[in-house]
């Protein structure tokens, strides 16, 4: 059976229900398999030992989106052997163009279309819409969680500054 939670995210002021296992702080992070853009999959495991921040957004081409990626790009700069990686679903191809046309180097984007492995694992998916909320997940070297944010209205801004104070705790 599903895990759904009605109510906790609302996406234009209207409640959506949030379906898959809710992750939280002091889990240890469940494995998830997603495609890079050359349709490579990509799994937990290939991230290795470092600290990783998972940016989980709806899709690259909305404005907020687009700015949490571009935000952790250049955060990355600053944050030395810190592995992010954004989230979507997005097919790969979108996700290519994107990156290319956003210079997105130094974050891994990764679309969680085929089978929703991540969103499911991490209970981001939106039923009604079969899209990822919005939010941050950052998980220590041991891949335990350390801070997770679900963004409670999907066109807002996850809390940047706090992600990056708590990833500095853990380096």
């Amino acid at each position: 059976m599903t895990e759904k939670r009605a109510g906790l995210v609302t996406m234009g002021g209207n409640p959506v229900t949030l379906i898959g296992k809710e992750i939280k702080v002091g889990d240890k992070a469940p494995d998830f398999t997603v495609l890079k853009n050359n349709l490579q999959e990509y799994s937990l495991k290939d991230a290795g030992d470092s600290i990783k921040i998972v940016s989980v957004v709806p899709s690259l081409d909305t404005g907020v989106c687009e700015f949490q990626t571009i935000r952790f790009n250049e955060e990355a700069a600053e944050l030395g052997d810190v592995v992010i990686l954004t989230i979507s679903v997005d097919l790969p191809f979108a996700q290519k163009r994107f990156c290319t046309s956003n210079d997105i180097d130094k974050v891994i984007v990764l679309s969680d279309h085929r089978d929703l492995s991540f969103g499911m694992n991490y209970g981001f998916v939106i039923e009604e819409l079969r899209l990822l909320s919005r939010g941050i997940v950052i998980l220590d070297k041991n891949n335990l969680v350390q801070y997770v944010e679900y963004v409670k209205e999907v066109g807002e801004h996850p809390n940047y500054d706090k992600a990056i104070e708590e990833v500095k705790k853990l380096m």
